[in-house]
């Protein structure tokens, strides 16, 4: 439910006087106790968002210029360190900890003039695809509350289609973004690896991680984009923001060539995921658009490649969490082995257990070359593959995930299945290259539907066009 005008409007609405910064954050925090069922919330921030709307208002009235997301509220995914409460990244073993600085991607909203209002929820430490991983509780689909929103940050994209926030953050491993998105049905965005500064995140796969905006619009996501991306000195990954700005006009469509990556319209895929791909396909056409049948021969590779590198990855970087520095601790403990043990028994769930112990595995002596080695030598693989089909086509069209949402607890005891969800978004994330979920339509269950676009590295502005030339086309 789209209850909130277009972050532009919105913006140019405060700073004209027409409504007030203050009276957005309390519109925000009545909507997320009104729908407080759906459990995307953990925490809000009341006092700083309050403050801040305060601050924004004066700014307005002394005529200075409060930015280009003047009081709009926003709602980051409880894995970004945000002054005003605990960042837990929905863990345990992270409850009590405050940030001592602020993710850059929050300091850039901030710096134009958004409030943060709440913290959503997550699968913890944003290893999950379905929300119900987050130790605190899990997350009702805003379509049917039997079904997942998604994950990992199904939180954020939840609170999106609930329409508790004009936008919201959330991070995308591999494909943590986008099939949230797919699943509530609204806009998301995997921009291209190291678009958007990664400092100030809770890390999880450090060479996937990639943070976006999850919105109601294609144009509201560039303009979330536009501000947060661009190098940064506290993340040496990041990369220069393209110099034209990423708020664009949509595309024109003649001669446009799209790659339908086969691999991804097989038998496995659910048929009406399929039959909404297919029609997006004929529209294209009928619009002016080359649309032909691509190969991504190692598509069926990628997700055990993903989870060789990520949980080695996961593994390393929640080395940190010792309860010891910071976070949960269990005061009895007789022995620093024993600390360690307790802390991290008690702290983590099971799913950080997992793949803490399948990474620690592949990167141990005698598995490294096995493993880890291999895994490496077929992301390289699917980086190339990525880069020899576009060279033939501008783009490339699939679905975001093989079905729609599915029923709370189906998955849950089966982690294979669960790592399944994520088969058709796990690529992109390999490769580095941007991709976004678009709604269009729903199945016969009334629950969304997201095309998945994907265009090649650095061509975020690109693939923010296209989308919203099919955007268009849906309505």
């Amino acid at each position: 439910m789209n209850i909130w005008k277009p972050i532009v409007e919105i913006a140019q609405d405060v700073r004209t006087g027409k409504t007030t910064a203050s009276q957005l954050v309390d519109k925000s925090l009545k909507l997320i106790n009104d729908y407080s069922e759906y459990q995307a919330i953990i925490v809000t921030l009341e006092g700083n968002a309050k403050h801040r709307g305060a601050v924004i208002d004066r700014m307005v009235s002394e005529g200075k210029d409060p930015g280009l997301l003047a009081g709009v509220p926003f709602i980051a995914k409880d894995n970004f360190l945000v002054f005003g409460s605990d960042t837990t990244a929905a863990s345990n073993i992270l409850k009590g900890f405050k940030a001592p600085y602020q993710a850059t991607a929050i300091n850039r909203l901030e710096e134009a003039g958004a409030i943060c209002v709440a913290k959503a929820n997550l699968d913890a430490f944003a290893h999950g695809a379905s929300t119900e991983n987050s130790d605190f509780f899990f997350t009702k689909n805003p379509h049917d509350k039997t079904r997942v929103p998604g994950g990992s940050s199904g939180g954020s994209a939840a609170a999106v289609a609930l329409g508790l926030a004009p936008f919201a953050l959330g991070t995308d491993t591999g494909g943590s973004i986008r099939q949230p998105s797919s699943f509530c049905g609204v806009f998301g965005l995997k921009p291209t690896y190291g678009l958007v500064s990664r400092s100030g995140v809770v890390a999880m796969g450090s060479s996937l991680d990639c943070i976006g905006p999850i919105t109601a619009s294609v144009e509201d996501a560039a303009i979330v984009l536009d501000v947060i991306s661009g190098t940064d000195e506290f993340d040496s990954t990041t990369i220069v923001k393209d110099e034209r700005g990423y708020i664009v006009e949509p595309s024109d469509l003649n001669g446009v060539k799209v790659g339908m990556v086969k691999e991804y319209m097989t038998e496995g895929v659910n048929k009406e995921v399929r039959a909404a791909v297919t029609k997006m396909a004929n529209d294209l056409k009928e619009k002016g658009a080359e649309v032909v049948e691509v190969s991504l021969p190692s598509a069926d590779l990628a997700l055990a490649c993903y989870y060789i590198i990520c949980p080695a990855e996961v593994s390393s970087n929640l080395s940190r969490y010792d309860g010891l520095r910071y976070g949960y601790h269990v005061e009895d403990s007789k022995s620093l082995h024993q600390s360690y043990v307790q802390n991290r028994g008690h702290g983590f769930g099971k799913e950080a257990k997992r793949r803490i112990m399948i990474g620690t595995y592949v990167l141990s002596s005698g598995y490294y070359d096995a493993y880890y080695k291999k895994a490496q030598v077929v992301r390289t693989k699917i980086i190339n593959e990525f880069q020899t089909i576009f060279n033939k086509v501008d783009f490339l069209l699939g679905p975001v995930a093989p079905t729609t949402a599915f029923k709370i607890g189906e998955n849950i005891d089966d982690p294979l299945a669960m790592y399944l969800v994520d088969v058709m978004t796990v690529a992109a994330s390999l490769a580095g290259v941007p991709a976004a979920s678009l709604p269009i339509g729903t199945d016969s269950n009334n629950l969304p539907i997201g095309l998945q676009i994907m265009a090649n590295q650095r061509k975020d502005r690109e693939l923010l066009s296209l989308s919203k030339a099919l955007e268009e086309i849906v309505g």
